[in-house]
């Protein structure tokens, strides 16, 4: 899995955050940088360290499945992505200004339950890079938090579930274009290889 890939992930996954720090920001009566920070530090360590979990139960599986790992992969961005769209249309929920250590850590699971799959798919897929990825996904859950309180607080709540809709589209297109990419190069190889019979057995003829 690229760069690019990552990123995207990354921002897919940062969607829930994003729209429960824009919900923090909206309770806020003025802008508290310091609570934003604390918001964003506790979202952008949670999916981080989600995916790494993921990641370690999911590779003590992966010599077992490698033939179906596409499949796990498309199935559980999927199901992520889809949830998250599911979740878009679900009513608001009320969310307190408070940053206390257990209702930041409760918030902090929540959302970033789904990187835990993440990091399943990871094992399973094989990717390279694996520690610098999921340091991307903290970082860049960090920055679109903070910038989530700061919208909440100026301008509502009214990007909050685009948020999470984007998000989810996300996900589910990276989940295809993962098993897209495999069928392809199935066929391709396939198709190689059934070229190479063909011309080994033409060869043979000949002699």
């Amino acid at each position: 899995m690229g760069i690019l890939e990552t990123i995207f992930i990354s921002i897919g996954l940062a969607m829930d955050a994003f729209a429960v720090a824009i919900c923090k920001g909206l309770s806020m009566k003025k802008m508290n940088w310091k609570n934003a920070f604390i918001i964003a530090i506790y979202f952008g360590l949670f999916q981080m360290s989600m995916p790494m979990i993921g990641y370690v139960l999911g590779y003590g599986f992966s010599d077992w499945i490698k033939d179906i790992d596409h499949w796990i992969a498309f199935m559980l961005l999927g199901f992520i992505g889809i949830k998250m769209i599911k979740e878009a249309f679900d009513k608001e929920e009320n969310i307190n200004d408070k940053v206390g250590f257990n209702t930041m850590v409760m918030l902090a699971i929540a959302t970033s339950i789904d990187a835990l799959a993440i990091g399943i798919t990871y094992a399973f897929l094989d990717a390279r890079n694996i520690m610098f990825s999921f340091v991307l996904i903290g970082v860049i859950t960090f920055i679109i938090s903070l910038i989530g309180v700061k919208i909440g607080n100026k301008f509502g709540d009214k990007y909050g579930k685009k948020a999470e809709l984007i998000g989810g589209l996300i996900l589910v297109f990276i989940g295809i274009k993962i098993l897209l990419e495999h069928i392809v190069l199935n066929w391709i190889l396939y198709k190689q290889i059934k070229f190479l019979y063909f011309k080994i057995t033409y060869f043979k003829l000949r002699k």
